[in-house]
């Protein structure tokens, strides 16, 4: 029987199921010892129940979970706004903004100090609604398809859950994130165009209407998708690797100091992946917006293999930080209100004794 699951295992194209099942067996059948161990479940943590403020999938969690996405995604994205503006005016003017020190020192003769600012009220508006849904939805979604999955196959599946969950909370997520990434992004990159907020978003509606705000509504599906997927499923499963194989104790040994400091760790680890996957759709995003009339396909024919890719330097380091701090700054949201924070998925023991793993 093992071995017919374990060949089921091998096909799956996450490779979700494939969690060392041999390694287990022969540890499991080896010790003579019968071992108790405590079955943890992504639906509960292994602490007692009356050290949280409320039951996870509860409405305060979820209300809770997604203010913790604002803070983390309004926060950090108003931070690096001069990074970010750098960013796109290398992607949508290459020939001027050469590379990262040299969009600086342009960006600072032409424009000052207060130039590296430009874009942060949508930044930090767009992004907080952003997180809001991220973060929040994310939750609801894991619990939904975790229902739906069942208890074993939620742990065998558990990496296509985190891309399904992650992937259906961006969808809602970008919608309410468009509006102010058009606005930002023709702040930084028209110069001349519109130095705030309140001078872009009338002058944008008078010149293309509601389209205007959600026609890079498309491409943001295909740069925070998949940068979404990457970054919950990366995270998730770096996070589940760092305690089984470098952490040297158990995550209910561990402080709440050392829980986050591994959260960072593995938050790093996943921003440099989604930076990656999503950069050539960020740059057709940057230039979209930009330009009047263009549609997505139009720029990308424009761009090319390798224009796709420029800028790419600087949106590693930015997103890189930035999605560390994001899950630092949401788990320390969840520390601070005491919400539940389920511990690294272990097999269940229903799952355990079909597969002659509890001997």
């Amino acid at each position: 029987m093992y071995s017919s699951v374990a060949q089921l295992a091998r096909t799956n194209p996450f490779s979700a199921p494939h969690f060392q099942l041999g390694q287990d067996c022969v540890v499991s059948r080896k010790s003579q010892v019968p071992q108790v161990q405590k079955t943890r479940q992504l639906a509960a943590a292994a602490v007692k129940d009356e050290e949280y403020s409320c039951a996870y999938g509860s409405g305060k969690f979820f209300v809770l979970c997604g203010f913790g996405g604002i803070i983390s995604c309004g926060t950090t994205h108003t931070a690096v706004v001069p990074l970010d503006l750098v960013k796109c005016r290398i992607q949508v003017d290459p020939k001027k903004y050469k590379s990262i020190f040299n969009g600086f020192s342009v960006t600072l003769k032409e424009d000052g100090v207060r130039g590296l600012a430009k874009g942060w009220a949508p930044t930090f508006i767009g992004y907080s609604m952003q997180g809001l849904c991220k973060f929040g939805f994310y939750e609801v979604f894991k619990i939904l398809y975790s229902n739906m999955l069942g208890e074993e196959n939620t742990y065998l599946w558990r990496t296509s859950l985190y891309l399904a969950a992650s992937a259906s909370a961006e969808f809602f997520a970008d919608i309410a994130l468009a509006p102010m990434e058009a606005a930002k992004v023709r702040i930084q990159t028209q110069p001349g165009y519109a130095n705030t907020l309140r001078e872009a978003a009338p002058k944008m509606y008078a010149e293309e209407g509601i389209w205007a705000f959600y026609k890079g509504v498309a491409p943001l599906w295909m740069r925070q998708i998949p940068y979404t997927m990457m970054k919950f499923a990366c995270f998730e499963r770096t996070v589940e690797a760092l305690y089984k194989y470098v952490v040297p104790k158990p995550r209910n040994e561990c402080s709440k100091g050392e829980q986050l400091v591994v959260t960072f760790v593995a938050g790093y680890i996943a921003g440099v992946f989604c930076a990656i996957v999503s950069h050539p759709a960020d740059s057709v995003v940057s230039v979209l917006n930009k330009e009047k009339g263009s549609t997505a396909l139009e720029v990308l024919k424009r761009l090319g293999p390798k224009g796709v890719w420029k800028g790419l330097t600087a949106r590693i380091i930015m997103i890189g930080t930035l999605t560390a701090l994001q899950w630092f700054i949401y788990d320390s949201v969840k520390v601070y209100f005491r919400l539940p924070r389920p511990p690294p998925p272990e097999m269940p023991e229903s799952l355990k004794k079909k597969l002659g793993l509890d001997q």
